[in-house]
């Protein structure tokens, strides 16, 4: 269950992309749900996601606290 919910976060971000205030959005939302190993497994994801697209590059404030 909790595989999904991560799995279902990263669909969200991926959908949300094209928009910057709401990609840090949702991105706050899911550090506030996901457990603290998926924050880290997210972290990852984000930080490889991000690489290509400089407007997101922002978002990455959001996983350093």
């Amino acid at each position: 269950m909790a595989r999904a919910m991560l799995e279902y976060t990263k669909t969200v971000l991926k959908k949300v992309s094209f928009d910057t205030k709401l990609f840090c959005k949702e991105l706050k939302k899911a550090i506030s749900n996901l457990l603290p190993e998926e924050i880290e497994e997210l972290k990852l994801w984000i930080q490889q996601f991000v690489t290509d697209k400089p407007e997101l590059q922002e978002s990455l404030i959001y996983l350093k606290a």
